[in-house]
Formats: C-alpha cells, structure tokens, sequence
C-alpha cells in the first residue's frame, strides 16, 4: 500500500460493495424497501466510486415498487451527477420502461415469476440453443430483474455452443452491465482454456476499473494461470491489485513462484503480503527458512508470525532455534506470540524454564497464564511454590 495507509475511498468501496450485494440479495427475494435502505447507505458515503450503480438499483427497485416519479427522479440524479457512468445504458432502457409503463401500477415480480422464466430459458437453451440465444442476450442488456440476468448468464456457462462463449467474452470485456461482467469473467476463469484466458487478457489490459482487473486476477487463480499471476505481481504498478496478484499465487500453492517474486521484490509492504501467501499456500520450509535469515526486522517477525498460524512438522523446532539464537528482544517475542498462537505450552514452558531475562519471562508466562492446559497450570504452580 501508499505511505500513509490506504485511502479513505478504498475502505468506502469495500462496504459499498458488500452493501450492494446484500441489496442485491434483497431484490432476489422481492425485498426493494429493504434493498432500497442499503442502498441509500452506499450513496450517502462521500468517497465511494459505486454510487452510480447504487443510484440505478435504487431506481430499479422504486419501479418495482410502482414509484414511477421518484424512479424517475433517480434516474435523472444519476444522468447528472455520473454523465460518464457505464450504467447510463442501463437507467436509459429502465427510464423507456418506467415512462411505458406510466399510469399503470408496476408490483413487484415474484420469485415464482422469475424462476418460470429461468427454468423455460434452460429448456429452450437445451432443445434449440439458436433461438435461446438471442433471447439470452436480450435479456443481459434489457432491464430484467438482477436474478434473472445472472441466472442467464449461468445458462451461458454451461453450453458448449462457440455463440454462448462468445456471449460470455463480450460481456467480460464490458458489453454489460458491471455486475455482470464480473459474473462473466468469473465464469471465464471456470471454464478454463487457452482461448478464455487470452480473454480474461485483453479485458485485463483495456479495463480502468479496478473492480474488474481484481475480478480477473481471481479467474486468474480459479483457472491455476500462475504465469499470468507472477507477471502482474511483477508488473503491475496498482499496489493493491499486485497485492491481489500474490494473494491468488498463495491460492493456487505457487510456492516456487512466491519463492522468486520474494528475492526480486524491493517493496516491505509487497514482501509482507508474499509471506502471508507462503502461509495460504502452505510453504512451512520456506517460512522457517526466511524468519531465520530476513535481515528486515519486521519481515522477520512477519514470518515467524505466520509459522505460528500452522502446526506444521518442524515449526517448532524452527521457532525454538530462533529463540535461542536471535538476540532482539522484539523478534524473541514474536516466537512467544507465535507460539501462544500454536497453543504449544511444551515448547512456552521449555523456553521459560531457561529464560534468564525478567521482562521475557513474564512475557512467557502471562500467555501460558490464559492457556487451558495441563503442563501450563503445572508450572503456574511451580511458580507459587
């Protein structure tokens, strides 16, 4: 991450997005009130960059609700303040529906509704997949419900049929809504292949959304495409997204990789987040090997850390030497925390036994202290003798 800490707009997207997919849930369930609150608490927050798609779901479910005029209003709210959103297309086709739909009252569709929809799309797609086709794409750039337009997509998926694929790739390079494209670079990354991925690629390198290069970062670890991987981590100049990168490396268990990218990687912040995908990916021998030789104090304890996170053969063994062979008081408390973690009293009582210094001892044994075990209440014991 930038000095400094991440910025405010990053944490705002974070909540925005898991507020827009609980109001999403919402719409599913013919919830809009509900979906509406949420709503509204996304685009109440000043540093967010998914206002815009709040605004349109906000005005999808007051039509659904048969408020046309304040519908309306939304929609109009989104055209001036977003004049270069890509979910204008989207509120143009919702306004033509609301102002068709005018004077007449507009209820919500039931689930019913939509999964008789679905289940008649599935069956079309399997009997005559040429005329369920263009049906589907209506469908993605119409103004049905967000269920009904996923559940499509998901048809999509699971034909074999070069048009359906074709389908897919446009809508991950942006031909939809950008809900829907994240579902459709989600479904990329599943189905795997030389073509699909070259997709994921091209999408990757066109995009300025940095929701959709993470969307394309994670097919990227669903389809194991470690090559790809390790050349953004590398490359990338987004810190967050290279951050993602190596996460998904960590994922996909690409422990020689993650070895690489470790020794050319100049960036602390970076580094701490490869040690962290070591630990994902299970590379027990490479976190012992780095917590005894990073020279970085705090990437040292990073690791030691993080071997304190698996009970792994040899993990212990590893933290004890460290203890006995570092001098830093700082580094020998992140092998007591580490393993306090482990809830490894042997090795705690061990190590306090031969402690000579005051302040590392009571370190040792205020966590053998609140530690439910036999050997630790022994030596508490010991201690009151």
């Amino acid at each position: 991450m930038e000095k400094g800490g991440a910025p405010r707009e990053l944490e705002n997207d974070d909540q925005a997005d898991d507020l827009l997919e609980r109001a999403r849930d919402l719409m599913e369930e013919g919830r809009f009130e509900r979906a509406i609150e949420s709503l509204n608490r996304v685009i109440e927050m000043k540093a967010s960059t998914r206002t815009d798609a709040a605004l349109y779901w906000k005005a999808y479910s007051l039509a659904k609700l048969g408020q046309q005029a304040d519908a309306l209003k939304t929609v109009t709210d989104l055209y001036e303040k977003f004049g270069n959103s890509r979910w204008l297309k989207e509120a143009k086709a919702l306004e033509v529906e609301i102002r068709q739909a005018s004077g007449q009252p507009v209820r919500p569709e039931s689930q019913n509704d939509d999964d008789l929809k679905l289940y008649a799309l599935r069956g079309l797609m399997n009997s005559d997949p040429d005329q369920a086709l263009p049906i589907i794409e209506k469908i993605l750039s119409g103004t049905d419900s967000p269920k009904v337009k996923e559940r499509a997509l998901f048809v999509l998926s699971q034909s074999h049929s070069p048009r359906a694929r074709d389908i897919i790739a446009n809508a991950a390079k942006g031909s939809v809504n950008p809900d829907l494209q994240l579902k459709a670079i989600h479904y990329l990354g599943i189905m795997g292949g030389p073509e699909n991925r070259q997709v994921l690629v091209e999408a990757y390198g066109s995009s300025k959304d940095p929701a959709v290069k993470r969307s394309i970062l994670r097919s990227y670890g669903i389809a194991g495409d470690r090559e790809r991987l390790l050349s953004i981590a590398k490359g990338e100049t987004d810190p967050a997204l290279r951050g993602e990168a190596v996460h998904q490396l960590g994922i996909v268990h690409a422990g020689a990789e993650l070895s690489q990218l470790y020794q050319s990687e100049s960036s602390a912040e970076v580094k701490k987040r490869i040690l962290q995908a070591m630990f994902i990916g299970g590379d027990a021998d490479k976190l012992i090997e780095l917590a005894k030789s990073e020279r970085d104090p705090e990437l040292r304890k990073t690791a030691i850390h993080n071997l304190g996170l698996m009970k792994r053969a040899g993990t212990t063994e590893a933290l004890t030497s460290i203890y006995a062979s570092d001098t830093s008081p700082d580094v020998k408390k992140a092998v007591i925390n580490a393993l306090f973690l482990q809830q490894n009293a042997t090795a705690l009582v061990t190590l306090a036994r031969a402690e000579k210094n005051t302040e590392l001892k009571k370190e040792i044994v205020q966590k053998l202290s609140v530690m439910k075990s036999k050997e630790a209440t022994d030596y508490l014991l010991e201690l009151l003798k």
